[in-house]
């Protein structure tokens, strides 16, 4: 992690000082590569140490990442890095297969809507050197899907999984690399909703998360 300082993991809380967000961002990008392991503690002095800063912003950077569901805090065990287990990848993808399609399909219903964040997201997720860059690119692309719903209570909802989602995903594709059959899906989304088909745009992106979790956390 002694050049993560250098990744940008997406995430810009703008209430957080600079030096904060670079850390967070560093961390981050060390949790979906898998070099900080779940379930692994995250010492704020080895972390600092590692990433050349004071405590002060692993401290900050480490409450805001509990917050989006990357690690867990505790008085007894300190924080550490969220552990993915089958109970919560299905309760974060129930969620979304919730709330998400809904969204899309009224963000395809609207009016001749730009699809130029969704495009560059895919194109970047091609791009992508390592699992964490590609995750992040398709979060990016999902929430162009549901960014333009017009409820901003359902857009905070879905944004609020967006860190857990790109958890378990970096650790399904760890097991069962999947992201070329999930790039395929996503461009079929994305043609459905630059053809005006918002109908079509709920139903393939149900199938796109149903299938995903069928295939990395299948029922017993």
């Amino acid at each position: 992690m002694s050049n993560a300082l250098t990744h940008s993991g997406g995430f810009r809380p703008g209430s957080l000082p600079s030096r904060t967000e670079a850390v967070l961002d560093a961390i981050k990008h060390s949790i979906l590569i898998g070099e900080l392991k779940p379930g692994q503690p995250l010492v704020e002095t080895e972390l600092a140490a590692r990433l050349g800063v004071s405590k002060t912003p692993v401290r900050e950077a480490l409450k805001t990442l509990a917050g989006t569901g990357l690690v867990t805090m505790s008085p007894y065990r300190g924080a550490t890095v969220r552990e993915v287990d089958e109970a919560m990848a299905r309760s974060v993808y129930d969620m979304r297969l919730l709330l998400e399609p809904v969204a899309a399909a009224r963000t395809a219903a609207v009016v001749r809507p730009s699809w130029a964040e969704a495009e560059a997201a895919l194109d970047h997720a091609d791009r992508a050197v390592d699992a964490a860059e590609r995750s992040l690119a398709n979060r990016d692309f999902h929430r162009a899907l549901y960014a333009g719903c017009g409820n901003p209570l359902l857009v905070g909802s879905l944004d609020e999984l967006r860190d857990q989602t790109a958890l378990v995903s970096s650790a399904a594709w760890a097991v069962r690399p999947s992201w070329e059959t999930e790039a395929q899906e996503h461009r079929a989304i994305l043609e459905a909703a630059r053809s005006g088909n918002p109908e079509l745009v709920g139903d393939l992106l149900r199938d796109h998360i149903g299938a995903f979790i069928a295939r990395n956390f299948p029922e017993n």
